[in-house]
């Protein structure tokens, strides 16, 4: 007979994480200073309270989530797997954000505005592909099925997502997968071989799925110096100009003379970094910095120590989608990536991602509490 013991409440709260969730807290914080800086201009203090529910929403989903054995996610995921493949078709044909943002990705919601399918789609994805790779690593039966599936499921929101033309989104999931596939143990000539197969899929991407605008910001991250200031560059130009301006410590908090007057675009989700490099200077971005480090260093280490397989491969995953979008987000700020979209996490305004991301926390902290079987004793 089964039992939990007395002090699994202690224990519990013994083994939580709370390095890894306060970070979270203090760079969410940040991004709530940011993103009110980033409005005085827009006078759109809105903006900032949706930011702050969905904040909240988030906090007491990730904490909720917490306290859940992860491993009761296999059956779920599957759930809303399949409820995000829905939506990710509805929104190719009824979505919104083409106009705006060049990707029909969005659809209408109540009270909240607009959702973005393909955020609880990230989620879902790593859950599902998790579970079967634990079943091809421990042998499984039906081995064969068992990859058929492993591919399908992997593939499905893959090509939905690039139908969107949302492909910022499509090369974290692209992201994703490989990195869960090396943890995974794929050999090196694999990796090689899919790194070959690519180029040619690139090139017909190139001709075929890219429109002008998005081959432009290629173009201009290639050859900068080429770029028209006033049309493709402009972006980057402004963005590495503000961050620049911020020197050491920082024009001030609301006193970016860039940021306020609104030469920066997109100042409040993209671009949203050139806020903290000019209000708060190098010392403001080296915080955000170590923070980012800090979650993903302990990330890292849940996945590393996680009780199984499984485990191990979703926190993987998850921190490879968090992972990418703070690598992309701060180095297209800083001119050394492509400019793709790609919002940062905790930090730039988007109900729908920060929502996401305090859901993919709640998972982590779920493996990490359970890390030490001693929790889960048992008994005759």
């Amino acid at each position: 007979m089964y039992f939990v013991e007395k002090t699994r409440g202690l224990n519990y709260f013994r083994y939580y994480d709370y390095v890894l969730f306060i970070s979270v807290l203090l760079l969410s914080g940040i991004g709530m200073v940011a993103l009110y800086s980033a409005t005085l201009s827009m006078d759109d203090f809105n903006m900032v309270v949706k930011q702050g529910v969905a904040l909240g929403i988030g906090i007491v989903l990730s904490l909720a989530i917490s306290f859940f054995d992860y491993k009761d996610f296999k059956t779920v995921g599957i759930i809303f797997y399949l409820i995000s493949i829905v939506l990710l078709i509805y929104v190719i044909f009824k979505g919104t954000g083409a106009t705006q943002w060049g990707s029909n990705s969005w659809m209408k919601v109540p009270v909240f505005g607009s959702f973005q399918p393909s955020e609880i789609a990230k989620i879902t994805f790593v859950i599902v592909i998790s579970t079967f790779l634990e079943r091809l690593k421990e042998g499984q039966e039906q081995q064969g099925r068992n990859l058929l599936k492993f591919i399908i499921y992997s593939a499905i929101p893959i090509g939905l997502v690039i139908l969107q033309k949302d492909y910022g989104t499509s090369m974290v999931f692209i992201f994703m997968f490989f990195i869960i596939l090396y943890i995974y143990g794929l050999r090196y000539k694999y990796i090689f071989m899919g790194l070959i197969a690519s180029i040619p899929c690139a090139v017909l991407a190139w001709i075929f799925l890219l429109n002008q605008k998005r081959k432009d910001r290629i173009l201009t991250f290639i050859f900068p110096d080429l770029a028209d200031p006033l049309s493709n560059g402009f972006h980057i130009k402004y963005a590495i100009r503000a961050i620049g301006s911020g020197k050491l410590s920082g024009k001030g908090i609301f006193q970016g003379i860039q940021t306020q007057r609104g030469i920066v675009p997109v100042k409040e989700s993209d671009f949203i970094f050139t806020v903290i490099g000019e209000e708060l200077g190098f010392i403001g971005c080296i915080v955000v910095v170590a923070l980012i480090y800090i979650i993903l260093m302990r990330c890292i280490y849940i996945a590393k120590n996680s009780r199984d397989l499984y485990g191990s491969f979703l926190v993987s995953g998850l921190t490879a989608m968090m992972g990418f979008h703070f690598i992309e987000n701060i180095g297209m700020n800083i001119g050394i990536l492509p400019i793709t979209g790609v919002p940062l996490p905790f930090i730039s305004q988007g109900g729908s991602a920060m929502v996401t991301n305090y859901i993919a926390i709640g998972i982590i902290l779920s493996v990490s509490i359970r890390r030490k079987r001693t929790i889960f004793n048992s008994s005759q």
